[in-house]
């Protein structure tokens, strides 16, 4: 069993360097492409019991949230994001790692390290 699983999109340089930061480490990873495979409800309230990070900050606030009319309002609740990721996975943010029972968002990439080593 890996010790770290990351929520990731190999298009992002964000989530690309937090593969190579645990790959420098030593790190075993089981990687979840979310787009390829979205969580479902279930997964995503799980994710956010273990979250660090305020559940509103796992969604992206991109020119996608803002073509779908969303507001910050619109995902200012656990429930309401759960909500919205499930019918928008794109907007999840990335890329997560969780570790341990803990999870955070790998964002800014300074976080990664710290939290691998933890």
């Amino acid at each position: 069993m890996a010790d770290v699983t990351i929520y990731h999109n190999p298009r992002c340089s964000t989530s690309r360097a937090a593969m190579d930061a645990a790959a420098e480490a030593g790190v075993e990873v089981d990687t979840v492409q979310y787009l390829k495979e979205p969580l479902d409800e279930a997964g995503l309230r799980t994710l956010l019991s273990q979250l660090e990070d305020p559940a509103t900050d796992l969604v992206r606030r991109d020119a996608h949230f803002k073509e779908l009319g969303l507001t910050d309002a619109d995902v200012a609740d656990a429930d309401q994001v759960v909500h919205v990721l499930v019918e928008h996975p794109k907007l999840m943010q990335r890329p997560v790692l969780v570790k341990g029972g803990r999870a955070i968002i790998g964002r800014p990439k300074d976080r990664v390290p710290e939290f691998l080593a933890g």
